[in-house]
């Protein structure tokens, strides 16, 4: 696709999305920001951050039925491993994740508009059950960031492009040369699964049609 017409189509989703109804339907999950008194929906994203969007990936919080089920399916020892999401938006997922005992959880935003909605998330946020009280969002492009070389599980809500999966997934083999650990990916939404299970360091290891679930290779 020329970058004309990716510019057009991009354009035109935006204004589907500036009507009305969309306006509605972005509200439609504020279930969890009543209930922790967080502001981390999509309805309050201000359109450049909106329009940004479309050319990264739209925000869209992480629905915590979803999330729950997908830590479930994580066989680890999660006091062992650190949470790291890229495309973390407004923190939510940064927030149900210290509901687990993570060694530190850390988000990374290029946005600077829900970069900031997530740190004053992460400040506001009380839950009697949290976990992890060692969170961070970090205002950084996913491809340039540096994976801490500790276990991880790393979580993504297709946050990218082809391209920039697979430079993400580059750097992530780097990594795992210069320091072997255990790795798991979370991917919500795997429309570019192909791109994982092509990289030769990663193996399938469950899932369902929301999302999959790789571990580096030689796991057991």
């Amino acid at each position: 696709m020329s970058a004309g017409s990716l510019l057009i189509r991009n354009l035109w989703a935006f204004v589907r999305e500036s009507t009305p109804e969309s306006r509605r339907q972005r509200y439609g999950d504020m279930e969890y920001d009543w209930e922790h008194r967080v502001n981390t929906t999509s309805g309050t994203v201000g359109w450049r951050a909106r329009l940004l969007g479309l050319f990264h990936s739209p925000y869209q919080p992480t629905d915590p039925a979803l999330f729950r089920e997908m830590m479930a399916s994580l066989p680890i020892a999660f006091d062992q491993f650190t949470f790291v999401d890229l495309g973390s938006g407004k923190g939510r997922t940064l927030l149900m994740a210290s509901e687990y005992p993570f060694r530190r959880i850390v988000g990374v935003e290029i946005l600077f508009e829900l970069h900031r909605a997530a740190e004053e998330n992460i400040r506001d946020y009380r839950s009697p059950t949290q976990r992890c009280v060692q969170i961070e969002s970090l205002l950084a492009d996913a491809c340039e960031f540096e994976l801490p070389e500790e276990r991880l599980v790393l979580y993504l809500f297709n946050p990218l492009p082809e391209r920039a999966l697979s430079e993400v997934l580059q750097r992530l083999a780097k990594s795992l040369k210069r320091a072997p650990r255990p790795v798991w990916v979370v991917y919500h939404n795997p429309l570019l699964e192909t791109a994982l299970d092509a990289s030769g360091f990663l193996e399938k290891a469950g899932g369902t049609l929301q999302y999959s679930l790789y571990r580096t290779t030689g796991q057991r």
